[in-house]
């Protein structure tokens, strides 16, 4: 396909007036080389870096096709996190606008089951959800399948590495034979090869080129005698180049809470994040990191895809990646919303060999160099310049963002410039206020009102369960 334009798609206009609306201008890669053929009715495998537009691909094939007065399940989207699944439905939201009566129902863990069931008894058009959310309501018989006209895997690989192959194999029993089905997979491992054979029929293949342009990210690489080195090194680079934002990736568990502990003990504004954290404390690492209360992110792999934040400005591979397109996608978090990206990666003398595989992968030369001197050393730590206030209450409170800002910027109370993000969920509220005017602003909260009702907050510390 030559053009880049969707309107050469033939799309419903109610689509093409929703990709006007958020300045979907031209196709990326991947939905130029994808979109003809999904929308087509083909099965499809496809692989792309994270940042690639696939979630408009696919939304934009489900859509095409939906009929909104028949009101049963017709599109199933499976996604291996909530924070990524959150993302496609609001995508999907966000390109149905101009579609009246599109209902995109949103099923994961990590929440009370007795709502999700409760609002499937209302029908929707369109589920998105995690593998073991959807089969528990499989299981329960409070959704069905069996109208399904389009599957989409979204992030297959990092499903299968979650151990979800024998749902999403239970799940695809319950769907009609005659499906679409689209896998999006960052990676093509064996087991992706093994669960495409047997779910996809005849399907098109698409892989966008996934190696990151050095002008969009440089790359830096050092190497490190042992793991007290090593840590060190993190600090070296935090201090030298003071990043706004930076990620930090580990391999295991064990690595995010020794360099977490050890970066918060020498004063940096620093959150952790893996797997195995509830998912309440999940969602409130991700949200203090985003609206700039913790500078910092050391995390596991399972944040490196489906992290809505667009602006990081530096990352650190803690320990080389297992293989290089995983290195690939951990660098593709910054260099993003064309900002120019900076990754650093740390490796001993054995590992010598992976830098010999990256250097072919990536088709460059990969050149060691020098740390930053010790004397950075002496420097006090960039700080996070906001603190994060809990609000209790949320979406089901009518709680709007407009209430919340109001309430903090009314007659004696902060500028408006000291406020930032502002997260609202179903129960709960997040707002990001300028740490010097921090106390004046939970005393504005606690002793005003919110939609005229007393309301409690609190300061959400950086602290969080290793």
């Amino acid at each position: 396909m030559t053009s880049l334009s969707f309107s050469e798609l033939g799309l419903r206009p109610e689509l093409l007036t929703a990709l006007e609306s958020i300045n979907y201008q031209l196709m990326t890669p991947i939905q130029a080389e994808s979109l003809p053929g999904i929308l087509s009715g083909k099965d499809l495998i496809a692989q792309g870096k994270t940042g690639s537009g696939k979630t408009a691909a696919f939304a934009l094939g489900i859509l095409q096709n939906i009929q909104p007065k028949n009101f049963r399940v017709q599109a199933l989207v499976l996604c291996p996190t909530r924070e990524l699944a959150e993302q496609v439905a609001t995508e999907i939201r966000r390109l149905a606008s101009a579609i009246e009566n599109i209902k995109v129902l949103l099923l994961c863990g990590g929440v009370p089951f007795k709502p999700q069931a409760a609002s499937l008894e209302y029908g929707a058009h369109i589920v998105v959800g995690t593998p073991g959310r959807i089969e528990d309501h499989l299981r329960r018989e409070t959704l069905h399948l069996k109208h399904v006209q389009m599957l989409v895997l979204d992030e297959a690989d990092r499903m299968l590495e979650m151990g979800f192959e024998e749902s999403l194999n239970a799940i695809v029993e319950q769907t009609p034979s005659n499906r679409q089905t689209l896998l999006f997979s960052a990676t093509f491992p064996e087991a992706i090869q093994s669960i495409s054979s047997h779910i996809l029929h005849s399907p098109q293949q698409v892989k966008v080129e996934s190696v990151h342009d050095e002008a969009v990210i440089r790359q830096h690489f050092y190497q490190v005698a042992d793991d007290m080195e090593r840590q060190q090194a993190v600090k070296l680079l935090l201090m030298a180049h003071e990043p706004t934002s930076a990620v930090i990736f580990c391999n295991m568990k064990k690595e995010v809470q020794s360099l977490t502990e050890n970066l918060a003990a020498d004063g940096f504004s620093v959150i952790a994040l893996h797997g195995d954290l509830e998912q309440r404390e999940r969602d409130q690492a991700l949200i203090q990191f985003a609206n700039q209360s913790a500078t910092v992110l050391v995390a596991t792999d399972v944040a490196a895809r489906g992290l809505d934040i667009d602006s990081v400005e530096m990352v650190i591979n803690y320990h080389l990646a297992h293989d290089a397109e995983v290195h690939i996608h951990r660098i593709g978090r910054t260099g993003r919303a064309g900002k120019q990206g900076f990754a650093c990666s740390l490796f001993t003398e054995k590992q010598r060999f992976k830098i010999a595989q990256l250097s072919e992968v990536l088709g460059q030369e990969i050149v060691t160099e020098e740390l930053p001197g010790k004397e950075v050393l002496n420097q006090i730590p960039r700080r996070a310049p906001m603190v994060t206030l809990l609000i209790d209450g949320g979406k089901k409170q009518k709680i709007r963002p407009g209430d919340i800002l109001g309430a903090l910027t009314g007659e004696g109370g902060i500028s408006g410039d000291e406020v930032g993000k502002i997260n609202v969920t179903a129960m709960r509220s997040f707002v990001a206020v300028n740490k010097k005017s921090s106390q004046k602003a939970l005393n504005k909260l606690n002793h005003g009102k919110l939609k005229g009702k007393k309301i409690r907050a609190r300061f959400v510390q950086l602290e969080n369960r290793y």
